[in-house]
């Protein structure tokens, strides 16, 4: 795991995993078109580093989280090792240490996890001094236009920052890192994109209209720090303590120079301002992860009043769009991290998949057990009323044999097992603020698919089920053994 931002990119290229493009090209567009292109690659394609942007000095990264094995390599996990699932491991591992008995809820077993002494080792650290000072623009030396912000989308609303890390400090002190786009109006404010649902609209609105809630707006930094923003954490954990805990030490903070929040030490860029909850603009519209163009509406404004840099710093960025895109992959970490946690709510469940076409919160994929009369309309239930989840439009639930990842086996056993009046179950909730299909704003309809096997005992299914083709175990190896004998 590279500590700074420039580290991981320089591991990146030792380990064949970077491209760099020297020749020039421009943010607007040509830019997000070349890492469209590559992203949709098997895989994920390579990150890229271009180090002439058209109208900057600032080399811009892309795609560096674009690939299984970028993540791993910033999440600082052995995929000979397990993987990804290996975090998981490491929680429930945790969790078990700290709550050896059951008999608690998943909140309360979280509670009694912060209570161990190896949290104080993932706290954030405050220093006096960090990269991301080296350079100090206040006022009207700071200019937005000079970052290679890029325009991926022809009707986007205007260029627009991606991959920037927002911090922002609730009333109460609690501290929230979030990823949520800026639309870049001039050179010192930015349409500051916090929906419904974010912890950064919360926050927001614990401040009286007229009253400056201070931002901050990191870039780069510890690898971990971009998909730690995006984790759908409870509300006691903050992004930072997770980094911490991946990390095994607690990430270096320093203070602004304009205001009391704190930013990673190691950043290579900081924006420092602040938003009056009462003072909205026009923002978007923006080609965004549906594949679709999300509406222009009305947000805070981020009023800039101080740039900071180390020097020759690198730009983050990635390109939204429809899937497969880099955001791909820092949803696949959230399916194998958070996986053990929802074990723990609903111990039934054996595996689970967030399809990237699915764009994260459309569909989820769920293999479980299925013990007694109504329990895959439990789990259904269960899920939509648990944290991120509940915005999922669609859940498919197949039996504990099947593979959720294997989309090819799940569409097999929808069609195959479900009779659409007994197990489709339909609902409504909230949906994603970024959801166009309902007629109404974030709310809408839901439907759960029960495609496991039937059977008199739970499902009341009075006729015989058929049992699966299969060839003895036996004949497999047989064959397998004799492969190469039989001409293959």
């Amino acid at each position: 795991m590279g500590r700074d931002f420039q580290t991981f990119l320089q591991q990146l290229e030792a380990a064949g995993e970077l491209v760099r493009i020297s020749a020039e090209v421009d943010p607007f567009l040509e830019m997000g078109a070349i890492a469209d292109r590559v992203s949709k690659d098997p895989g994920g394609g390579k990150a890229l580093r271009f180090d002439h942007p058209k109208g900057s000095p600032t080399p811009v990264a892309m795609n560096v989280y674009g690939s299984l094995r970028r993540m791993e390599m910033a999440l600082g996990v052995d995929r000979e090792a397990q993987g990804l699932d290996a975090i998981g491991t490491r929680i429930e591992r945790l969790l078990q240490e700290a709550v050896p008995h059951g008999g608690l809820s998943l909140l309360d077993k979280l509670g009694k996890l912060m209570k161990l002494a190896e949290v104080n080792r993932w706290m954030p650290k405050t220093v006096r001094r960090g990269l991301c000072q080296e350079l100090v623009l206040r006022g009207d030396e700071v200019d937005l236009s000079a970052l290679p912000v890029l325009t991926t989308w022809p009707e986007d609303g205007g260029p627009f920052i991606t991959l920037g890390l927002s911090h922002v400090r609730f009333k109460d002190g609690r501290r929230n890192m979030g990823l949520y786009r800026l639309q870049v109006y001039d050179q010192r404010t930015l349409g500051f994109h916090t929906q419904l649902h974010h912890d950064g609209a919360r926050a927001r609105h614990g401040y009286a209209p007229g009253e400056r809630m201070p931002v901050a707006v990191s870039f780069g930094g510890d690898p971990a720090l971009t998909y730690c923003a995006t984790a759908p954490l409870p509300p006691f954990i903050s992004e930072l303590m997770l980094a911490g805990f991946l990390r095994g030490e607690g990430v270096e903070m320093v203070r602004c120079v304009s205001n009391d929040l704190e930013v990673p030490a190691d950043s290579e860029i900081v924006i420092e301002g602040w938003v009056d909850p009462a003072e909205l603009r026009r923002e978007g519209p923006f080609g965004d992860h549906t594949g679709y163009y999300s509406l222009a509406d009305d947000y805070p404004v981020l009023h800039v009043e101080a740039l900071t840099l180390r020097k020759d710093p690198v730009y983050p960025a990635t390109i939204v769009g429809r899937p497969p895109q880099e955001d791909a992959y820092l949803g696949l970490a959230t399916e194998r991290i958070f996986l053990p946690l929802l074990r723990l709510l609903l111990p039934e469940i054996r595996d689970m998949h967030l399809p990237a076409a699915g764009a994260f919160h459309n569909l989820v994929i769920l293999s479980m057990k299925k013990e007694f009369p109504g329990h895959v309309h439990k789990v259904m239930n269960a899920l939509w009323g648990t944290g991120q989840i509940m915005f999922t439009k669609g859940i498919v639930v197949v039996d504990e044999d099947i593979d959720p990842h294997d989309l090819q086996e799940v569409l097999f056993r929808v069609t195959s097992n479900v009779d659409p009046r007994r197990d489709m179950l339909f609902t409504e909730g909230p949906l994603d603020v970024l959801d166009h299909s309902s007629d109404r704003f974030a709310f809408g309809s839901k439907v759960g698919l029960d495609a496991t096997r039937k059977n008199k005992a739970f499902d009341g299914f009075q006729r015989e089920w058929p049992r699966d083709l299969a060839f003895p175990g036996e004949v497999l190896r047989r064959i397998e053994d004799r492969w190469k004998e039989y001409g293959f």
